[in-house]
């Protein structure tokens, strides 16, 4: 196909992305004008009644996970956006826990197409606004919004959000934000709104975060001093906020704080929720790609962890859960990601490491792995030929994990199901 054919509102899915990775030069260009006038220009700046957008380097997808099974719960019609994807584009918005049909986004962008005239957009500002679309033409009550990159100049940020969320700050684009936390805290507290709520999960947050609500008159809960939580025993936790506690509540498949996060934004969001609706959806919430397990004999564990701050957090969940099992450690990473604290978060559980090289622009190859990896046998020129060297390896008591991106995890994922087909 050639790119100047523009696909139709009929096109398969497939044509679209195509074409939407080939019109426009960078990959991320910072900066709202574009995509404001866009944007605005087809009325899509509120496209819900109540919108909580979630910025943050990790637990932005679980924090959203968490709202959303409380809100389905509660009865709400609920659209989530999220990026990456791990297998299928369709994966970046749900409706009601649901992915939708190809047919339904190629509609989307055949009207943003329409709208945008001769502006020019990346395919995240695309994908942002078509969503956005989506979510209006399918009438959610709801819409959970997370942002791609930083916050501030994020596409996500043109839309005029209820609440706003900080779940953690680390260093992890250090390309596009630089690797100084008081910046990256500025650039993520963008997405706060004068006289709106403002959450921020991450504790002892770097004091621009406090200093940009304060300049802009939002209202700032941030954690361990408006709200705070405490594990109480194995299964159960509590979350207070003032005078107000929530106790005996049902430890998630998901981080604690992300949990404690999203309650915070949810109890400022003045919607109709009920304790039994905050216990049921604690329960329900689960991620794709989040210590997900897919196998049980041996176990493989597949994580998105992809900097030093989510793999600490991943380590600890594994020696909690799998104390003395030898683990094979299948990772590939992208290479702008700080390839070799993340490896040094991940050593003491990795028994055998399996490095692989990703393919794309941003792909770190094995060898760069292999720098920091004294101890791998073996390079492997993608996760699945180091997923089956792992799998031929390991004893059924024997753990895999696979981990170091969505690109890794997403690979595996979609081998293991076409190999169950």
């Amino acid at each position: 196909m050639s790119h100047t054919q523009i696909p139709q509102a009929t096109s398969p899915l497939a044509m679209w992305l195509d074409y939407l990775t080939n019109i426009h030069t960078s990959a991320i260009d910072l900066g709202l004008e574009r995509v404001q006038a866009v944007a605005k220009s087809a009325n899509l700046t509120k496209p819900a009644s109540t919108v909580i957008t979630v910025a943050g380097t990790n637990g932005k997808g679980s924090t959203c996970a968490l709202m959303e099974a409380i809100l389905l719960d509660a009865g709400y019609s609920v659209g989530v956006y999220s990026s990456p994807h791990l297998i299928r584009y369709n994966e970046r918005v749900r409706i009601n826990g649901q992915d939708l049909d190809d047919s339904k986004h190629s509609e989307a962008f055949d009207f943003i197409e329409k709208q945008r005239g001769d502006i020019s957009l990346s395919f995240f500002e695309y994908g942002t606004l078509a969503a956005l679309r989506l979510f209006q033409t399918e009438k959610v009550d709801i819409v959970l919004l997370e942002v791609g990159l930083g916050g501030r100049l994020d596409a996500t940020n043109v839309v005029d959000h209820d609440v706003s969320i900080i779940t953690s700050l680390a260093i992890d684009h250090v390309d596009w934000l630089g690797d100084d936390i008081n910046v990256i805290g500025f650039e993520k507290a963008g997405i706060y709104r004068s006289g709106k709520p403002a959450i921020c999960g991450q504790p002892k947050a770097p004091s621009t975060v406090a200093a940009h609500a304060d300049d802009i008159g939002a209202e700032l809960f941030q954690v361990d001093i408006q709200y705070s939580y405490e594990r109480t025993s194995d299964s159960m936790w509590k979350w207070t906020h003032g005078s107000y506690d929530l106790e005996d509540l049902p430890v998630p498949g998901l981080p604690l704080q992300n949990a404690a996060t999203a309650l915070m934004a949810l109890a400022t969001a003045s919607l109709d929720i009920s304790d039994v609706n905050i216990v049921n959806g604690l329960r329900n919430a689960q991620l794709p790609g989040r210590m997900q397990v897919i196998s049980e004999s041996p176990t493989v564990l597949l994580d998105v962890a992809h900097n030093p701050h989510s793999a600490e957090y991943l380590v600890g969940r594994v020696q909690q859960q799998y104390a003395a099992k030898t683990i094979h450690t299948v990772v590939a990473m992208l290479h702008d990601k700080d390839i070799k604290a993340t490896l040094e978060a991940l050593a003491p559980i990795a028994s055998h490491w399996y490095p692989a090289s990703l393919s794309g622009p941003r792909a770190a190859s094995a060898d760069e792995l292999c720098q920091y990896l004294p101890a791998a046998n073996a390079c492997y020129s993608t996760p699945i030929e180091a997923f089956e060297a792992a799998m031929t390896n390991a004893t059924p008591q024997d753990v895999i994990l696979v981990v170091g991106s969505f690109h890794t995890v997403g690979e595996v994922l979609e081998h293991w199901q076409n190999k169950g087909a």
